[in-house]
């Protein structure tokens, strides 16, 4: 079943990138449409209060010393030249006392109540649904403190209403059409951007099990995508690198197979040849027997190899004094150093937390190759002290003949040969190096090497116990 894919990284930009444009390009025309509404406005309360001046000189007049026709003549007189322009007067009692025109205007227009002038215009429709915009004032009436009058002035924005709806609707198909160019800007602009990536991404699919040495080229990729490429280029040399040792690996444990199986297939196709005696099938048998024994700890030494490898080694946390342990061990390799007269001695003494046995395999591996390489009235001398860090080491020193220089490092390497003088014997399955560093390791510990001089020296740190 082929796995649910999110949206693609293109289409989640340039929707970001449309979303960012049309948030802005909506800020953008409500300022617009706010300011030309607020400029109308001001138009319009500019001839308001202008003819609310008009009418407040007129009416400051005392009203009661003119005829009435007098006063509605000058009202009459300066509104002329304005054509939809209303204005009308009441009295205290809502008595209307002039109006050019039959208009009936909002409550709260006219409920001024303490305040004398309306500082903000009200806008509202008529009953034949045509727009107005109007102030109200209160005038006193003569100087002598007598009563006030109530004014009215509107103005029709027939006009300016047209106006603003043609304007807001060619204002908003402009941002849509702007909204749409600019996210097809904006993938534009993602796809040209993610070109790097893409190359990348062409550059990794040509990477197969026989170009492992390829790498990403960082300098041709920007320096947001810099960090990515080395990144996978730290992974492909650790792939490369993990592949190259099981290849070796497995070309190596084929090598050491080989041998025993072909030994047994021909000794076994020899025996089958013709009739033989009970003894002669006894030392066959015998010496297949040794064969499988020796493929035996190849293979148990593999698998625990293998573990290591996976970090499945969790040894046992005890005290251990190694001191004892490694005189234990020098004990039962006692009699192969009188065969060859080496001497073995011990000095030192420390303790650490450990798995026992492991580390008996460890040291026993480092004496057993000792042991194998020193020749006959040689010396092997085994230490143990702490240095100045607080680590126990364990040095096991044999006499012989020096290691060159270049092969110390690969020695701890599965199967690997220095020379003919080293091959393994029947006994060797030369894996004894490796799982002692393996299991080193595991301790928290650290292995290496020197020789020269005539004494080559292995060396364990491992971490000891803090009194």
């Amino acid at each position: 079943m082929t796995p649910t894919r999110g949206p693609s990284l293109t289409l989640r930009l340039t929707l970001l990138f449309a979303l960012a444009s049309a948030f802005v390009l909506f800020l953008l025309g409500l300022l617009i449409g706010n300011a030309v509404e607020r400029h109308f406005e001001e138009q319009d309360l500019d001839v308001l209060n202008g003819k609310m001046q008009l009418a407040r000189h007129i009416l400051e007049r005392d009203p009661g010393s003119q005829p009435k026709e007098t006063l509605t003549q000058q009202l009459d007189d300066a509104l002329t030249g304005h054509h939809g322009l209303i204005v009308a007067v009441y009295d205290q009692n809502g008595k209307t006392l002039y109006a050019n025109e039959s208009m009936v205007f909002p409550q709260d227009l006219l409920s001024i109540g303490a305040t004398p002038k309306r500082e903000q215009p009200v806008k509202w429709n008529s009953n034949d649904d045509q727009p107005w915009r109007g102030i109200s004032s209160m005038v006193k009436l003569g100087t002598n403190g007598g009563g006030s009058y109530t004014v009215a002035i509107a103005t029709e924005i027939t006009h300016h209403e047209h106006f603003m709806t043609s304007f807001r609707q060619t204002l908003w198909g402009f941002m849509s059409m702007a909204t749409l160019a600019m996210g097809f800007l904006g993938w534009f602009v993602v796809r040209r951007g993610l070109l790097p990536l893409l190359a990348i991404k062409r550059q990794a699919a040509e990477i197969t099990a026989n170009r492992l040495h390829t790498r990403l080229p960082v300098e041709a990729i920007p320096r947001e995508l810099a960090d990515l490429a080395d990144t996978l280029n730290g992974m492909l040399s650790r792939l490369e690198e993990s592949f190259q040792r099981l290849s070796d690996f497995s070309s190596d444990l084929a090598h050491e197979l080989r041998t025993p199986v072909s030994n047994l297939l021909t000794q076994t196709q020899v025996t089958l040849s013709k009739a033989r005696s009970a003894d002669d099938y006894r030392d066959i048998l015998a010496s297949n027997a040794e064969e499988f024994e020796r493929l035996s700890r190849t293979i148990s030494d593999m698998l625990f190899l293998a573990k290591a490898d996976n970090n499945q080694i969790i040894p046992n946390q005890e005290p251990i004094n190694l001191a004892e342990e490694i005189g234990d061990l020098l004990e039962y390799y006692d009699v192969l150093a009188e065969e060859k007269s080496v001497a073995l001695s011990l000095s030192g003494g420390g303790q650490i937390v450990g798995d026992r046995l492991m580390l008996r395999r460890a040291v026993s591996n480092l004496l057993s190759n000792a042991l194998r390489h020193t020749p006959n009235e040689g010396k092997v001398t085994v230490r143990v002290e702490k240095n100045s860090e607080g680590r126990i080491l364990v040095s096991v020193e044999n006499t012989g003949s020096d290691i060159p220089a270049e092969h110390l490092p690969r020695l701890f390497d599965r199967f690997y040969r220095v020379d003919s003088s080293r091959l393994r014997t029947t006994e060797n399955s030369g894996l004894g190096l490796a799982i002692t560093q393996s299991i080193v390791f595991a301790h928290g510990g650290d292995v290496g090497v020197n020789s020269e001089g005539g004494k080559t020296r292995f060396t364990l740190s491992l971490p000891c116990i803090h009194q």
